[in-house]
């Protein structure tokens, strides 16, 4: 099907996504194009951004290439720039961009592992924030910023607990812009993620063969998310539908933080 059919309530605004590469970010990515945006791609896998790119384009959708890491500021001011050169404006984000790793208890993690975790998380959320704020407070109608965070902002998962840290700082860094910006017109929530199917959740069930049944246990469907099933709540959230929603941790989980 063409990204041009169907509901098309973004039509003429221009959306930022990082981790656009794969998993949730890249089915995201389609789905803002398919409801009119246009769309900026950032992740460091300049080539995996080309393809998406052509690929939304090949669908009659619209989407400009910002290969960067959000962990340097200046790449995300590059990224952010890129919206407003291309396009005129930047009318919304999701910054989604995160990495974790397979479970180890707290005493034989290294810090360079710390360290990333924290950087990825919550330094590339802080960067996004930082340079997509003040283009959205000059543009002077507002906007919208989703951040992916997790169960493990809420609540230890079992994940690693620098991850666990780092999505309580999301979820934080989210709740404490919402409340800065909110009599400005712009919107910040959170998307408290339950385990999806992505490159880097795949990857950790082929080194930890337990991890899927015990996340399968956890939640109230019994399975694991898919990535367009993330996307949806992500493009709803920017969109005029969730005019009054700001300051919100959604849970996108299946149920899990339910139980």
């Amino acid at each position: 099907m063409s990204v041009g059919r169907g509901r098309r309530e973004l039509d003429g605004r221009t959306v930022m996504v990082t981790g656009a590469s794969s998993g949730i970010g890249a089915a995201a990515a389609r789905l803002f194009a398919a409801r009119g945006a246009n769309v900026v791609l950032m992740a460091r896998r300049e080539e995996r951004l080309r393809e998406l790119a052509a690929s939304i384009a090949a669908g009659g959708g619209t989407a400009s290439v910002a290969p960067g890491d959000v962990t340097v500021s200046a790449d995300v001011e590059r990224a952010v720039s890129t919206a407003v050169d291309t396009f005129g404006s930047l009318d919304a984000a999701f910054n989604n961009a995160g990495w974790g790793t397979v479970a180890v208890p707290l005493h034989e993690l290294d810090d360079d592992v710390y360290d990333r975790i924290m950087d990825v998380n919550v330094r590339g959320v802080w960067n996004c924030l930082r340079h997509q704020i003040p283009v959205m407070l000059a543009q002077g109608r507002g906007g919208a910023i989703v951040n992916t965070c997790s169960t493990a902002g809420q609540f230890a998962t079992g994940a690693v607990a620098p991850y666990v840290a780092a999505k309580h700082a999301v979820l934080g860094l989210t709740r404490a812009a919402a409340a800065e910006y909110g009599d400005r017109d712009i919107r910040v929530n959170a998307l408290m993620v339950g385990i999806t199917r992505t490159e880097l959740v795949e990857q950790a069930l082929q080194e930890m063969p337990g991890l899927e049944k015990a996340a399968v246990t956890r939640a109230v469907q019994k399975r694991l998310a898919e990535p367009e099933e993330i996307a949806r709540v992500a493009v709803w959230l920017c969109g005029p539908e969730a005019s009054f929603m700001t300051g919100a941790g959604v849970p996108v989980d299946g149920g899990c933080s339910a139980v």
